[in-house]
């Protein structure tokens, strides 16, 4: 039996949080685990603990370390770099998409997230 893959997922929402995480279960069954964090410095508390992620969706607009800072932080860890960031945002323009890009960001889904939109953003990893 295949290991079940690990997500984590970032928002400041409870709400959008439990919805990201349906949807995610909803399109992907292979991403069984969830771990979710409030906002960028509490996942990378909870990153720097050693757990192995093999997905991380992420909110942009959060308080204490927004999205794109975490996403920085992330990308230029070599532990952490070669994870696949998902950014789930209501903020989707093309100039703010190519920049999540630059970043190392694997895909932006625009709020509302769907199943569809998940799996879409999956397939292309």
């Amino acid at each position: 039996m295949a290991e079940t893959k690990q997500v984590l997922i970032i928002d400041d929402s409870s709400t959008s949080r439990m919805i990201i995480q349906r949807c995610v279960e909803m399109s992907a069954p292979e991403f069984g685990s969830f771990a979710q964090a409030e906002n960028g410095m509490e996942a990378l508390a909870m990153l720097r603990e050693g757990v192995r992620y093999d997905l991380i969706l992420t909110d942009i607009n959060m308080p204490k370390m927004d999205g794109q800072t975490f996403i920085k932080l992330v990308k230029n860890d070599p532990m952490t770099r070669d994870i696949p960031v998902i950014v789930i945002s209501s903020i989707a323009d093309g100039a703010f998409v190519e920049g999540l890009r630059r970043l190392g960001v694997t895909a932006v889904i625009k709020k509302p997230v769907s199943p569809a939109k998940i799996l879409d953003a999956i397939g292309g990893m």
